[in-house]
This record gives structure tokens, C-alpha cells and sequence, in this order.
């Protein structure tokens, strides 16, 4: 466990949170505002935490809470550094080690994504089953202290899985299945790239979930994602290049399934 995480937990610790932490949720671009659905918490924002990385981009608000959950006690990380914002793929690490510092076993990431998907419309929501990172840094390169060469074959942990689709069947949300791509950003990718990433099998594009499902893996959390369209790339359908204010207004029409989803997930019964 680094330094920076023991202090973040303790930190947490004096502002009033309480342990163990049932679940780590990671809320991604334009995905703010969970926070109110969480009772008897505290909230902190990143700048104030050691270690953890103030984010510094258009529509997102970094803020790390704890409270309970519909009967769960859930740590839910707002806003999320990226690559292209911190230079280094690992900013996410100290987050979610002070998560398992606090009690945490298990990480939930809500993002935004492109679509290169025929049908996967914007405001669509979309369970990742697995990813492709090639064209970026590996965040596990140089790390020391932990295991770094393993397996993700089952780097979206099926239990979690299982679960999610579980919940969104009980409480009537859509939800596809596919495969994600991580581009570094800050660049949307070319209508070449996109033809690319979907000739590659690739159902979505985004910025983030790759790194932490990686880093989550080595620090020893299960992990599993869901992803929101907020737009349909160029060169695979008419439309109009992708834009912070569309994703934005997308991200904003996916807030409501998304909480649904939440809130289904924590009610229904686990198989662990």
C-alpha cells in the first residue's frame, strides 16, 4: 500500500467516513452528481487528497465520497484524471488503492464512449465484456511493488457481470454488450481510426476504463464497466464530428438509466 493511499484513507478517516467500503464506483466524463444519491457521506475533492490527481478538464469535477448505498457503503471516485490530461497512465492508482485501503473489493466504472457501432445509439448503454489497448502505455510499465505480468483474460470479472445484467433486466434498462477500445486522447480519433477500431472488433471508443480495469486487476480488485454513447463516430454513419458539448449533452440523457442501473445493482442479490 503506497504512502499517499494510507494518508488519502486517513484523511477520509477524520472527515467522518465509515469502513469497510462495500464498493468502489468510478464516475467518468460528464457523469457528476451520483453523489447525492449516497446518505450519511462525506465528500473531499481530489486536490485536497495526497496522491490523487486534480482533474483539469472541461466537465468534470474531481471529488471522492463515501456514504451508504441502498444498504451498501459505496466510495464513489467523481471525475477521473486521463493520460492525456496527467501524462501517466497510472494517475488512477492512488485512488483505488485508498478504495481497497478503505475495505474496498470490487470497482464499478460508469464512463462515456464513442460508438462504432450500428446500433449503439447515443444515450445507449453498453456492459464492456472486454477491451483493446494496444496504441497506448501499458500503466503496469516500470510499476514495482506489485505483480505486473498476469492473465486478463477474465479482466472484467464475469461474477460482476452477471450481476449488472441482472439488474438492468430486473429494472428495465438497455443494456448492450461489446468490446472497448482505449484511445489516449485528447483528440477524438479520425474517421480512419474508427473504421479501424471497428474492423479490429471494437464497439466503442474512449479515453478511460482500460487503464483502471488494469491497474484495478493488479492491486488485487474485481472490476467491471458500463459505458454510455455519446456519439457516433464519423466515417461510419452521417453525423456530425464528435464534440465536448455533444458528449456532454449524451452524458447528461445517460445519467438517468445509469443511476437505475446503479441503484438495481446494489439491491440485487450478489453470487460471490
Amino acid at each position: 500500500m503506497s504512502k499517499n493511499a494510507e494518508q488519502a484513507a486517513a484523511l477520509l478517516r477524520t472527515r467522518g467516513a465509515v469502513e469497510p467500503v462495500d464498493f468502489a464506483v468510478l464516475l467518468g466524463f460528464g457523469l457528476g452528481g451520483f453523489s447525492e444519491m449516497l446518505s450519511g457521506g462525506v465528500s473531499v475533492d481530489y486536490a485536497e487528497l495526497p496522491g490523487f490527481v486534480a482533474v483539469d478538464e472541461p466537465g468534470v469535477t474531481g471529488r471522492a465520497s463515501i456514504g451508504a448505498f441502498e444498504g451498501a457503503n459505496v466510495f464513489m471516485l467523481q471525475g477521473q484524471p486521463h493520460f492525456f490530461g496527467a501524462g501517466d497512465p497510472t494517475c488512477m492508482m492512488t485512488p483505488l488503492l485508498t478504495a481497497k485501503a478503505l475495505g474496498a473489493k470490487y470497482l464499478l466504472i460508469f464512463a462515456t464512449a464513442g460508438s462504432c457501432k450500428a446500433d449503439l445509439y447515443p444515450g445507449n448503454l453498453m456492459l464492456v465484456t472486454d477491451h483493446i489497448a494496444l496504441f497506448g502505455l501499458n500503466p503496469l510499465i516500470g510499476l514495482t511493488g506489485h505483480d505486473t505480468i498476469f492473465s486478463l483474460h477474465d479482466a472484467y470479472d464475469p461474477r460482476l457481470q452477471r450481476r449488472i445484467k441482472r439488474a438492468a433486466a430486473g429494472a428495465g434498462v438497455p443494456l448492450q454488450e461489446g468490446v472497448f477500445l482505449w484511445a489516449t486522447g485528447p483528440t477524438f480519433p479520425t474517421p480512419s481510426e474508427a473504421r479501424a477500431a471497428r474492423q479490429m472488433g471494437a464497439d466503442a471508443i474512449g479515453f478511460g476504463v482500460a487503464p483502471e480495469i488494469i491497474l484495478a486487476r493488479a492491486i488485487g480488485l474485481r472490476a467491471a464497466g458500463v459505458v454510455a454513447a455519446s456519439h457516433i463516430f464519423s466515417g461510419l454513419q452521417a453525423s456530425e464530428p464528435p464534440s465536448l458539448a455533444e458528449n456532454q449533452k449524451h452524458a447528461l440523457a445517460a445519467l438517468v438509466p445509469m443511476r437505475r442501473l446503479l441503484r438495481a445493482f446494489m439491491k440485487t442479490a450478489d453470487t460471490f
